[in-house]
C-alpha cells in the first residue's frame, strides 16, 4: 500500500496594500532559494514588501514543520508569485472643480516551500 507523503507547504496573504509591481521585485529575488538564504535576502533589502514576504515565508515554514513534519534545513522556496488584488479608487481634487482618480493597488502573495531531496 502506497503512502502519500506531502513534501510541500503553502501560505497566502491577501490584500496587502502594496502594488503588485513593487512586490514582484522582491518575489523574483527569493524564488528557488533555500529558506535561510531567502530570510537573509529579505532582512537586508530596504523594501516595504520585504517585511510582508518575510512574515509569509515564516508562516509557510511553520506550516511545513507543524503540519507535515518537514525539516527546516532542507526547505526551499519552490513557488512564489503575486496576483493583483482589489484596487481602491480615490479622488484627488484639482483646479477648476475637476477631480483626478488615484488607484491604490493591492496584492495577493502566494508561496510554496518544499523539501529538497
Amino acid at each position: 500500500m502506497e503512502t502519500n507523503q506531502v513534501t510541500e507547504a503553502k501560505a497566502v496573504v491577501r490584500s496587502v496594500r502594496i502594488a503588485p509591481r513593487k512586490v514582484k521585485l522582491m518575489v523574483d529575488l527569493i524564488r528557488g532559494k533555500n529558506v535561510g538564504e531567502a530570510y537573509a535576502l529579505l532582512r537586508n533589502t530596504p523594501k516595504r514588501s520585504a517585511i510582508v514576504i518575510g512574515k509569509l515565508l515564516k508562516s509557510a515554514v511553520a506550516n511545513a514543520e507543524h503540519n507535515y513534519q518537514l525539516d527546516q534545513d532542507k526547505l526551499y522556496v519552490k513557488e512564489i508569485y503575486v496576483g493583483e488584488g482589489k484596487t481602491l479608487k480615490r479622488m484627488q481634487p484639482h483646479a477648476q472643480g475637476r477631480a483626478f482618480q488615484i488607484l491604490k493597488r493591492t496584492s495577493h502573495i502566494y508561496i510554496t516551500v518544499a523539501e529538497r531531496e
